[in-house]
């Protein structure tokens, strides 16, 4: 198989990307499958795109690996797009994962209860790059995740602004998908299709690792 590092720590993004790319012979390792893990490179890219490609070529550059990076986050219309790609600390909040994500939930709905429901429209965003080793870009992807934000939270699957993304043509926050039902419709999820659909044709084609 052909090995690909996973530019993340995240156990979820691994389970989202990992039942795409596998059909197709890539085995996907996270950061946690290094001895060393390189210092985070810094996300200084005005979007989505910019910081997944500065991820991807840093990454592949300190690891000598073939390395798929994402940047990825909640788009509300009412808020002018944010929180964009600020969304993984958009409160300001220290602590682990779980203390932020509760911190970014509590501003999302402080904010978004002053809106009417027509401007509670929104999307998650994700953008992928895959880099060689050399750090040159193999392949780009974007993908979407259509709905609109309630302030009750509903369910516990997924992570982050999950359970009050409320999607598009259905009564079900993007928490309450099982994870195959996400993997197949999550922004991630087409991402990942894009993103295996292009190492179809030939992304990694004599890319060594």
């Amino acid at each position: 198989m052909i090995r690909v590092l996973l530019a993340t720590g995240n156990p979820h993004k691994l389970d989202e990307v990992r039942p795409t790319l596998h059909p197709l012979g890539i085995e996907v390792v996270g950061l946690d499958s290094l001895a060393d893990v390189p210092p985070e490179p810094v996300e200084d890219g005005d979007t989505f795109e910019a910081n997944a490609r500065i991820k991807a070529i840093e990454y592949a550059r300190a690891t000598n690996q073939v390395c798929l990076a994402d940047d990825s986050g909640l788009e509300v219309d009412g808020l002018g797009g944010a929180p964009g790609i600020y969304s993984a600390r958009w409160s300001g909040q220290g602590g682990d994962r779980s203390e932020r994500d509760a911190a970014n939930n509590r501003k999302l709905i402080r904010l978004v209860s002053e809106l009417p429901e027509s401007e509670r429209s929104a999307r998650f965003v994700c953008a992928m790059c895959l880099a060689g080793p050399d750090g040159r870009v193999l392949a780009e992807t974007r993908g979407t995740f259509e709905g609109s934000i309630v302030t009750e939270p509903r369910g516990s699957n997924g992570f982050g602004y999950d359970p009050h993304l409320l999607v598009k043509g259905e009564d079900r926050t993007s928490a309450e998908l099982s994870p195959d039902e996400k993997n197949a419709r999550s922004h991630r999820g087409e991402a990942a299709v894009r993103m295996a659909e292009l190492i179809g044709r030939g992304a990694l084609d004599g890319v060594a690792n």
